[in-house]
């Protein structure tokens, strides 16, 4: 059995949402030497199912080797990332104000896709499982984007929203996992945390 995991995001949600399971987690973040945003990096042409399952390993496995490289006690590492996609469509975070309301303005009146991988390395062995959402947002007026983005809810958030945030009352629709679009599904990483022999 493993008595606690180590969480590789930067994600206060997930953090909220494993304390919401009840798993104890300590942070394995990047350090000033690693370029973490460049795993983000888009491919040309990528879909965006394969782009958060890829997205998500990278991350995997740059946290498995910061785990060696610093020498810290064996425990199963998770990471997660989530993408938002309108069509074919990756629709990341927000460079600036100017995308967050570009963004926003897409994703008005609209339904979108919701995708969260999360893997968890165990020894040698990574597992991978992903939720899919759809949500729909009611007509968002251009005064309300505005005051949205002003707020700075939008920026380091795909999509450029958060479901748990300002935003909600402006959802007509939710098809999926709740915890999925806010950045972590709860039913598949209790099934990888269950198949890994965490305590929780």
């Amino acid at each position: 059995m493993h008595d606690f995991i180590y969480l590789a995001s930067q994600s206060p949600r997930r953090r909220q949402l494993l304390d919401q399971l009840g798993v104890r987690h300590e942070l394995l973040l990047p350090g000033p030497e690693e370029d973490a945003e460049a795993l983000e990096d888009e491919r040309r042409g990528e879909l965006p199912l394969d782009y958060v399952q890829r997205v998500t390993l990278a991350k995997l496995q740059a946290a498995v080797q910061r785990l060696q490289a610093r020498g810290l006690a064996a425990a199963p590492v998770l990471c997660s990332d989530t993408t938002v996609a309108l069509g074919r469509r990756i629709l990341g975070k927000p460079a600036d104000a100017d995308e967050a309301r570009a963004t926003l303005s897409a994703l008005s009146g609209r339904s979108h896709r919701v995708m969260t991988a999360v893997a968890l390395q165990t020894g040698a062995q990574s597992e991978l499982r992903v939720s899919l959402s759809q949500v729909r947002f009611a007509a968002l007026p251009p005064e309300m984007i505005a005051a949205y983005v002003a707020s700075g809810e939008p920026f380091g958030k795909a999509g450029a929203y958060a479901v748990q945030g300002a935003m909600a009352g402006w959802i007509e629709r939710i098809a999926g996992s709740y915890s999925g679009i806010m950045g972590l599904p709860l039913y598949e990483t209790s099934q990888l945390l269950r198949q890994a022999r965490v305590r929780f």
